[in-house]
């Protein structure tokens, strides 16, 4: 094969780079330039339609401006919604029962995925207490919103549930791994709250222990008998 000189390989160069592969552009550029064309065409009415062509020309740009703005304040929101949802929030995109997350943490416990299982059964709680009324249901809600939340309802379990929301954030965010220790501790904090009766508001500081449901008045919790 004889050798190919200077010339013959710039023009293999320019005829490779005229294939269709390479004139391919991308869908900002293309819708960038056929806007720019549009409005390029609108101004051109404008100029050689008299003032009517100026006019409608000139509505037709507002309008298109407009619609562009709705449009990219529209994809904002709607990525600001995934955010939240995918970073800091507390539930996924499916809507799940509590029974449903507590039944797919104990599966993940059961598989020694104490991570998995730690996330679901915080969210077993949270789902828990929107059942019950106790806080509000709130896209995007994050762990600490939700045991703040919650612990103006249920005052005697504020510092477990700070501490149950500092482990779902260690091992959701934190690459903190999760133990047998911290699962169990979340599950016994849940089966507790599924008893335990709101404080009526306006309720005083003595009212700051938990009381079981069926529990009589002034009883403690484990206790035998009346305090």
């Amino acid at each position: 094969m004889s050798p190919i000189d200077r010339e013959e390989a710039a023009r293999r160069a320019a005829e490779e780079l005229l294939k269709p592969a390479y004139e391919k552009e991308s869908l900002l550029d293309l819708v960038y330039r056929r806007v720019m064309q549009f409005l390029g065409d609108l101004v051109n009415t404008a100029a050689g339609g008299g003032p009517a062509g100026g006019v409608i020309a000139s509505v037709l740009i507002v309008l298109v401006i407009l619609t562009l703005i709705a449009l990219i304040s529209w994809q904002l929101r709607r990525a600001s919604r995934k955010n939240a949802l995918a970073v800091g929030g507390l539930f996924g995109e499916r809507v799940m029962t509590a029974a449903e997350h507590r039944a797919a943490s104990a599966g993940l416990a059961a598989e020694q995925r104490w991570s998995e299982a730690i996330r679901e059964r915080l969210r077993a709680i949270a789902r828990d207490l929107e059942e019950r009324a106790l806080v509000d249901g709130m896209p995007g809600r994050t762990a600490d919103e939700l045991t703040s939340e919650a612990a103006l309802s249920l005052p005697g379990f504020a510092t477990r549930l700070a501490a149950a929301a500092r482990s779902f954030d260690d091992v959701t965010y934190g690459g903190v791994p999760g133990t047998r220790e911290a699962y169990e501790e979340m599950a016994g904090l849940d089966e507790q709250l599924r008893q335990a009766r709101p404080v009526p508001v306006g309720a005083g500081a003595a009212a700051t222990a938990w009381t079981p449901v069926g529990a009589a008045p002034g009883e403690r919790p484990g206790a035998g008998g009346p305090a």
